[in-house]
């Protein structure tokens, strides 16, 4: 363990990037923790996605993010986040999961394993939670979850071309996985407890996916839940008058979201809001009420992580560094 880090953070998602980029043009010491690889998140993201934002909107650092088309693609925004590591030589340590941190004298003590099994301890002044959501998926919580054909992610149609899909959710991902699935040749019945589509669907694919509901291209269960789901068969009841249906099914689609996991921010004391998830900070330096402990991205969502997104969640980088730089000034030690 050498030496003591001024700011370690713990994900390397574009938020978390956001704060190395900041650490750099400001001259603080600063090192990026990630289980996966740089952007993990973006990386599970439909092979053909395509985000909300504009490209100037994903923008990090001032760097250009240049896009062939109005909504830059999963594609071009994994390019473009690696061009910001390379750009602005962060110091990423990938496939290095934090699975401890704990208070000490001088700050904290992270003790992380890495992909070939060995375990690593580091020093830090300050730390930032910058861990996403995206591995923590919103569960139906129904018997029948943990089976193989039940998954919470979606990539791509072609590899279910003749089977019977059901999409369960009525927000984006549901609908881009539904139409994706329905172009790939697949018989899709998307699944919603309520009574239409999330106010919250791109305005762009919402006339696709209406038109497709309309003409029974793609069947629709609205008020409708899923409570089982079998090998063969997917079993549904009405919230409307409680009666149940069994549809044969080959594969599930659960695009029910995700949530943050503040286990972290517990595990040092940090105070969360038991009816919202947010965990208590100071919005100005995103600074929780365990001094040296900031928050970035949609973990400051709490339970409404949606309400974060790259183009707001940058933003919390520069506010975080602006407060490590005093609080390092105020001690009189030289920063970086």
């Amino acid at each position: 363990m050498d030496g003591v880090i001024d700011l370690a953070v713990i994900g390397a998602g574009p938020c978390g990037l956001g704060v190395g980029v900041a650490a750099r043009q400001q001259g603080v010491d600063c090192v990026l923790f990630e289980k996966g690889c740089i952007t993990q998140c973006i990386a599970g993201y439909p092979t053909y996605g395509h985000f909300f934002s504009t490209a100037d909107k994903l923008e990090i650092g001032g760097l250009p993010f240049v896009s062939v088309e109005d909504r830059p693609s999963r594609r071009e925004a994994l390019k473009y986040y690696r061009r910001v590591a390379r750009h602005f030589e962060l110091d990423i340590r990938q496939y290095e999961e934090v699975v401890d941190v704990a208070r000490s004298a001088d700050g904290f003590i992270l003790r992380t394993r890495r992909a070939d099994g060995t375990e690593g301890s580091y020093r830090a002044r300050n730390v930032v939670v910058a861990t996403g959501y995206y591995d923590n998926p919103n569960l139906l919580g129904v018997p029948g979850e943990d089976l193989p054909k039940v998954t919470h992610y979606y990539r791509e149609g072609l590899p279910f071309y003749d089977q019977d899909c059901v999409v369960v959710g009525g927000g984006n991902s549901a609908v881009e996985a539904a139409l994706d699935l329905f172009r790939s040749g697949a018989r899709v019945t998307l699944v919603h407890f309520a009574d239409r589509l999330d106010r919250g669907v791109k305005p762009w694919i919402l006339p696709d996916i209406t038109g497709r509901i309309e003409k029974g291209e793609i069947a629709v269960r609205w008020r409708t839940r899923v409570v089982e789901i079998r090998p063969d068969a997917v079993l549904l009841r009405s919230e409307a008058d409680g009666s149940t249906e069994e549809i044969g099914n080959d594969f599930v689609f659960a695009m029910t979201g995700y949530s943050p996991d503040p286990w972290i921010l517990r595990a040092l004391g940090a105070s969360i809001d038991p009816e919202t998830g947010i965990p208590v900070h100071d919005p100005e330096t995103m600074e929780t009420d365990v001094p040296g402990l900031f928050i970035a991205g949609v973990v400051a969502g709490g339970f409404q992580p949606n309400k974060i997104f790259i183009e707001n969640g940058r933003e919390h980088g520069p506010r975080i560094v602006r407060a490590v730089s005093a609080s390092t000034s105020a001690r009189g030690a030289p920063v970086g």
